[in-house]
């Protein structure tokens, strides 16, 4: 009898054949990387702390907490204009606040190099196929950090209050932005507020954005998201523009990215543009992808716990245990799961309870 897959073990292997059907190759690492690798990039990070143990060298090294920054590591541009790749692999990490260290398995892809607008909408259509993969009720959430940028630049906030201001739009939060930004002038001000709430399908949230660009780089911007836009025609209803998705600025550029499904409540897939990244690991190139979070696709397997036998099959001291293998034998060639056991167990956990009497499986109870 075959084990029904758990729905992170499909989505493996489904993924899998998405990603490789887009031209994307298989990357595999090691499960440990130089500490100072992450000590150096850490605010790119999801959480905080590593699990760290000395190599025989006395190098400090860390159990992986992230799959990127080794995939940016070993990228070399001059020999690789282009690089294209999945992965499914297990990270280390702190699950949750309080929840101590986890072995958690997450796939994804990287495209690293010549990244272009094609590029761009096709990793964002790969993100929302993914989605759609382990449930078609999704939604993906897009923002431009690049846009979001020229609105902020005018306004010169001291690093501070910036970061009060990026939490109030983190938060949705337009009555304490307008506190925050009492001093600012009105017409620089402005433009953030709306953004602060302006949620929605592309189509109906682009036409607003437009009056919003006050610098070529922001109509540059904007061209992009409606370029973007055009291409995604098959997800217009199910990609949404939302500004209050903002990543660390300082490793995250233009186009970043969330993604949910139905009966999960936080996120199970996150990426976006990360050149910064690059240019602070000194590769002359430019990147984005995307992971999904695997472990929590563990809440859509909703069904109570599966037994662990179709039938348990009872035998008492002194049983013949030859004759008890033959007749389970007997029942597993039927396609049952069976058990052996000297007493029943408890009531309604297994669909059948028997015993072998006189060379011959009888009913019990």
């Amino acid at each position: 009898m075959t084990e029904p897959l758990k729905s992170e073990e499909r989505a493996v292997l489904e993924l899998r054949r998405l990603y490789r059907s887009y031209g994307y190759g298989p990357f595999k690492m090691s499960q440990f990387e130089p500490l100072s690798l992450y000590l150096h990039h850490k605010e790119f990070l999801i959480s905080e702390g590593a699990i760290t143990f000395p190599d025989t060298d006395g190098t400090l090294l860390a159990l992986k907490p992230d799959v990127t920054l080794s995939i940016v590591k070993n990228y070399q541009p001059a020999q690789t204009p282009l690089r294209k790749v999945y992965y499914d692999e297990n990270v280390y990490r702190v699950a949750g606040p309080g929840r101590g260290y986890r072995e958690i398995l997450q796939t994804g892809v990287e495209c690293l190099g010549q990244v272009d607008l094609v590029q761009l909408a096709e990793v964002i259509l790969l993100a929302a196929r993914s989605l759609e993969t382990i449930s078609p009720r999704f939604v993906l959430d897009l923002s431009h950090l690049g846009f979001l940028s020229e609105i902020l630049t005018p306004l010169a906030l001291p690093a501070e209050q910036k970061a009060a201001v990026l939490a109030c739009l983190r938060q949705k939060n337009r009555d304490a932005m307008a506190a925050l930004l009492s001093d600012c002038p009105a017409d620089l001000a402005e433009p953030l507020l709306t953004l602060t709430t302006l949620s929605g399908p592309l189509e109906e949230v682009l036409p607003v954005l437009a009056p919003l660009a006050p610098t070529e780089a922001a109509q540059a911007a904007l061209a992009e998201l409606k370029s973007i836009a055009a291409l995604l025609t098959p997800f217009r209803r199910q990609i949404r523009l939302d500004f209050s998705l903002v990543n660390d600025m300082s490793y995250y550029n233009g186009l970043v990215f969330r993604g949910y499904v139905e009966g999960i409540p936080t996120g199970v897939l996150s990426g976006g543009q990360y050149d910064q990244l690059l240019v602070r690991m000194g590769k002359a190139a430019r990147g984005v992808g995307f992971a999904v979070y695997l472990d929590q696709l563990e809440r859509l397997d909703r069904s109570p716990a599966e037994a662990e036998a179709d039938t348990v099959l009872l035998y008492g001291p002194g049983a013949d245990a030859a004759a008890l293998f033959a007749a389970a034998d007997q029942l597993r060639a039927q396609g049952q799961r069976v058990q052996l056991r000297q007493t029943a167990p408890e009531a309604g956990s297994v669909g059948r309870i028997v015993r072998l009497t006189g060379g011959e499986v009888t009913e019990v109870g």
